[in-house]
């Protein structure tokens, strides 16, 4: 919409307050003032719910993998040509063996509900691995344990005393756990939460204790190992962090009596979004042995929810945006009447009804521009500072509006989309638009004989 030099100069004028229109003044910057505030208060909740579902998606999906090969009644026998056909299968782009258990572990009398998982070593240190989140300790002690083996590895980098054993780093024992030979010291890594809860640093023993131990003419007997905390590590989500004990898959199999058994398979894919059609041809080679369950179905109500609390989000703050313009509404009402007398003298003086339509979308679509683009502004602001600000108003308050045991999340998420900050500015410059269509059609059908005659 091209405006010529009068349409603007006109524009400019009523954008400005003139003589006794301070309150219309001050209704169009309130009108700006609340876009301002609903287009940052759509971005900022949109960017706040991408960012919890993408790093729910990161943290959850990238250690549990996008699907997993699991056996029926949790055992999955001969599992390495069903290892062979996954990592063969296209798309597929890494397939592990895991374990994974609920069991118990106590320490000096504490008693806390744990989830074993049990991994080959190179998932546990390699590129990606728990080693990038260890926040105490040495989480490459664990290749020092032995298992089912019963040979240690040693650890790139380490040194050998003079009897060819390895140096114990300081703070930590050799001494083995009850039932283990001399040499034969196990070492676990612990979540953080799990070691606030019980108490334990580096170092210090637990004892792990799973259930379904050995039978024996008395009944079934619980099997109870002493690990060492060899790290501690944070993957960011408090149900995992307050729950996991790692340890490599080997010492796991010996725990659990699985003999060369797993529990699953953990797959991840080139495009999580199409695992089953990825997975699709697998299915057949592990029939009757297993079923394949994806990161949807694994964590189908928490994903689901955030996707229909982000929809009512949405919803719901673009009728903040639409009661904002309706304040636009008001203030170009107010001054279409204001200017009444002025208009019907441009209309003597050959101003068109499209030139006063004109004016008057202008000036509308002016304060919902200004709006948006100070909503942007404020949006960005606050995202960059989003954590600050919430340790600023628990500070204040001296309540705490971020708890990890609720939120999953130690700190506040964030991740801008620009498609959807696009479509948020659209939304209200289209709402600014629609608000300046009666008051300018006012305008415009403007009589001046009308309006004049007794002047």
């Amino acid at each position: 919409m091209i405006l010529s030099r009068y349409e603007r100069m006109v524009a400019k004028r009523y954008l400005l307050p003139g003589k006794g229109e301070g309150f219309i003044f001050l209704v169009a910057s309130i009108s700006l003032v609340a876009v301002m505030l609903g287009v940052a208060a759509l971005i900022i909740v949109m960017s706040v719910m991408n960012g919890f579902r993408a790093e729910l998606f990161d943290k959850i999906v990238g250690l549990n993998g996008h699907a997993i090969v699991q056996g029926y009644g949790g055992r999955l026998s001969d599992w390495r040509d069903i290892l062979k056909e996954t990592r063969d299968t296209p798309g597929v782009t890494e397939a592990s063996p895991l374990i994974e258990q609920p069991l118990l572990t106590t320490y000096d009398g504490r008693v806390e509900a744990i989830l074993l998982r049990g991994m080959e070593m190179d998932e546990i240190i390699g590129k990606g691995g728990l080693s990038e989140k260890v926040i105490a300790g040495d989480i490459n002690l664990l290749k020092r344990n032995k298992g089912l083996s019963g040979v240690a590895e040693v650890p790139e980098g380490e040194d050998l005393d003079e009897n060819g054993e390895l140096i114990t780093p300081p703070g930590f024992d050799a001494q083995a756990p009850p039932g283990f030979a001399e040499d034969e010291a196990q070492y676990v890594a612990i979540g953080s939460g799990l070691a606030t809860n019980l108490g334990v640093s580096p170092g210090q023993r637990i004892t792990i204790v799973n259930p379904a131990g050995r039978t024996t003419p008395f009944g079934t007997v619980p099997r109870e190992i002493s690990y060492q905390v060899a790290a501690v590590f944070e993957i960011g989500i408090y149900d995992y962090d307050k729950a996991f004990v790692v340890m490599p898959m080997a010492d796991a199999q010996l725990l659990l009596l699985l003999g060369d058994d797993i529990g699953m398979i953990e797959v991840t894919t080139d495009d999580p979004d199409n695992v089953n059609e990825i997975l699709a041809p697998l299915l057949p080679k592990i029939d009757n042995r297993g079923l394949i369950v994806d990161w949807k179905n694994l964590n189908a109500s928490l994903f689901e929810a955030l996707a229909v609390e982000r929809v009512a989000m949405f919803v719901v703050l673009s009728i903040m945006v639409v009661i904002a313009v309706f304040n636009i509404l008001s203030s170009l009402i107010m001054l279409v009447r204001a200017k009444t007398r002025d208009i019907a003298i441009l209309r003597t003086m050959g101003a068109t009804r499209k030139s006063l339509l004109r004016i008057f979308i202008t000036v509308g679509l002016l304060i919902g521009a200004a709006g948006t683009v100070a909503g942007l502004i404020l949006g960005a602001i606050f995202l960059f500072f989003r954590q600050s600000v919430v340790v600023g108003i628990q500070w204040l308050t001296g309540i705490e509006l971020w708890d990890p045991k609720i939120r999953f999340l130690t700190e506040l998420p964030s991740r801008t989309d620009p498609m959807e900050v696009l479509a948020i500015v659209l939304l209200s410059l289209l709402f600014s638009f629609l608000a300046t269509l009666y008051p300018a059609f006012k305008a415009a059908s403007t009589d001046p004989v009308q309006v004049l005659r007794y002047e």
